[in-house]
């Protein structure tokens, strides 16, 4: 279901059901490495999971680094001595406690006449070299070992490490029962875990658990509706983990944006050289609006202009033509024109079947778009409404009599007016708890819906704040003075101003940001990726050559896999076209 907003001039449109950065994913393979546990000849290991580059060198082991790991490690380690005193399926398979070093490796499966070293027959005196070390009481053959270390060369003492070490090392994993194995596991990281799985067959199943790596996926904001493939069986007794095929898909998805190359766009012409005032972008289907009175939409797997929308979706359009039109899914037909307002309609927002737009004429109305009739009708602000958010309940609307108003539109009555803006309101957003607001004074400000109190002043912008987008707590906000800023709007601190030498050259135009990344687009005709944890500069996504000269990008919308930017020109050195990126590419696609 789309919403769309026609004008002369480009409008800020709430996206509808396009979550930026999210899409499903395919299956990967792990190769089983043996069983080699815990060894400290360590060799450095390179593991490539399926698309997920894993170059992490150090041992895979290294990840028991906070303080509740080390403390979970040490409990293991407690629970496994326990087990070692007083359970008869102890840790070493013997029934008497072994007295030599001898009777150790014999218990733990080793000949006890092995030979590492075979340069010639026993050196003469040895056995009575052995029975007077035997002859010597405990803290006697302790002296006796020290002296006899400091005097062996460095291959001498390697040799010995190589013939200890391996009967003191211990698979805890695999003797603890698997669900406290498990819980171990979650303290991993999921490249580490990726690093476990190569260890031994067993490591590897509970490495490939469904409900550990559900976890993992939460904790990173991957959706379940992203899992839609069923577990595989990849060989008797071993199910691959669909939740694991979605972390990966997204780990390279992500790497894409941020590193892989950039193919050539597809290009959609079809608007002429008039200007691109809205874009809507939803699974493989773009709904795009321009001032030349048309209403596209675009197939972007095709790249071809389609007559028709997937069943099941509709769009709907308001214009400078005053009135509101609904088009039909199946058909591309207009269903209905919703009459009503007496001046241009500046902004729209759909929710389920009901759509609010606000107009220039100072009223907000609201309409079913199934029958086209306008349920409500709200009055109050005495200028031009220019920005509206509706989330079912609560309706919040922003105009250019510098005032945001909270409605209860089914009693058509204003709860609250939210004043200090001391100039026009252009932009907001709302979450059901909290209003933000963008204003030409240069100001955001967030307000408490329930009471109407304003929480935070958020200044630093030093022009118009043109479009914001709100996810919990963050807020990103894009501002005419040509920066982007990342607010904590609980504290009313700026994280953040994407900026320094690589900052865009004028007005940001439009912005979109998921839990990693932030993607904007600005006046001289690029579209910059950042990252939202340090506000660094990535790179660029598209650079217009005209930039600078006239070329610029109208709107951006972007999905999980896939960036369409709406270019052109207001001087001709620029055609009117829509570009899309695909990042959900593979190498062999590339």
């Amino acid at each position: 279901m789309f919403s769309v907003y026609e004008s002369s001039r480009s409008e800020t449109v709430e996206d509808q059901g396009c979550s930026l950065f999210s899409e499903s994913s395919r299956s990967e393979t792990v190769e089983d490495q043996g069983c080699s546990l815990f060894s400290e000849s360590s060799r450095s290991e390179t593991v490539e999971d399926q698309g997920c580059s894993l170059d992490n060198k150090h041992h895979t082991y290294r990840s028991f680094k906070t303080i509740k790991t080390l403390q979970m490690s040490l409990c293991v380690y407690i629970y496994i001595y326990t087990l070692s005193l007083f359970s008869p399926c102890s840790l070493v398979p013997f029934q008497t406690t072994p007295t030599t070093f001898g009777d150790l490796r014999a218990a733990n499966g080793h000949s006890a006449q092995r030979r590492r070293v075979t340069s010639g027959p026993p050196p003469s005196g040895l056995q009575d070299w052995l029975h007077t070390f035997q002859a010597w009481s405990g803290p006697e053959r302790l002296l006796a070992l020290d002296d006899l270390i400091d005097s062996c060369e460095s291959n001498q003492v390697k040799h010995m490490m190589q013939v200890i070490e391996p009967q003191f090392q211990r698979d805890f994993i695999s003797l603890l029962p698997k669900e406290l194995a498990l819980y171990v596991l979650t303290f991993l990281e999921p490249r580490d875990l990726m690093h476990a799985a190569q260890t031994c067959s067993y490591w590897r199943i509970l490495a490939e658990d469904n409900l550990l790596w559900r976890e993992k996926c939460r904790e990173e904001g991957i959706e379940e509706s992203l899992v839609v493939q069923r577990r595989k069986t990849l060989k008797p007794g071993f199910l691959h983990s669909p939740w694991k095929s979605a972390y990966v898909q997204q780990h390279r998805i992500e790497s894409n944006w941020r590193t892989g190359d950039i193919t050539s766009p597809k290009v959609l012409k079809g608007h002429d050289d008039h200007v691109i005032t809205c874009l809507q972008f939803c699974g493989d289907l773009i709904v795009s609006g321009s001032d030349d009175n048309s209403l596209k939409v675009w197939s972007a797997l095709t790249s071809k202009c389609l007559r028709t929308l997937m069943s099941g979706n509709i769009v709907i359009s308001g214009s400078t033509d005053r009135t509101l039109k609904v088009w039909d899914a199946e058909s591309g037909e207009c269903v209905h024109t919703l009459y009503g307002h007496t001046s241009t309609v500046r902004c729209v927002h759909l929710h389920d079947k009901q759509v609010v737009s606000g107009s220039r004429d100072a009223t907000l109305r609201l309409w079913d778009v199934d029958s086209g009739e306008c349920l409500h009708v709200l009055t109050g602000h005495v200028a031009a409404v220019r920005c509206v958010q509706y989330d079912g309940r609560r309706v919040v609307s922003g105009g250019y009599d510098f005032m945001v108003k909270v409605w209860d539109p089914e009693t058509e009555t204003c709860l609250h007016t939210l004043q200090g803006h001391t100039n026009r309101v252009y932009s907001l957003q709302f979450d059901g708890a909290y209003v933000v607001s963008g204003s030409l004074d240069t100001s955001i400000r967030v307000w408490d819906v329930v009471t109407g109190g304003c929480v935070h002043t958020l200044t630093g912008h030093q022009s118009l704040t043109s479009g914001m987008e709100l996810k919990n707590n963050i807020l990103v906000s894009g501002n005419a003075d040509s920066t982007v800023r990342v607010w904590d709007i609980r504290t009313g601190q700026c994280l953040h101003t994407l900026q320094g030498p690589h900052k865009h050259q004028s007005a940001v135009t439009c912005l979109q940001f998921s839990r990693s990344l932030v993607v904007s687009s600005s006046d001289d005709g690029t579209v910059k990726l950042w990252s939202l944890a340090t506000g660094e500069w990535i790179r660029d996504l598209v650079a217009l050559q005209s930039g600078g000269s006239g070329g610029v990008v109208w709107r951006i919308r972007a999905s999980n896999t896939r960036l369409v930017a709406a270019v052109g020109s207001r001087n001709g050195t620029e055609e009117t076209k829509l570009l899309v990126l695909d990042f959900d590419l593979t190498d062999a696609q590339k």
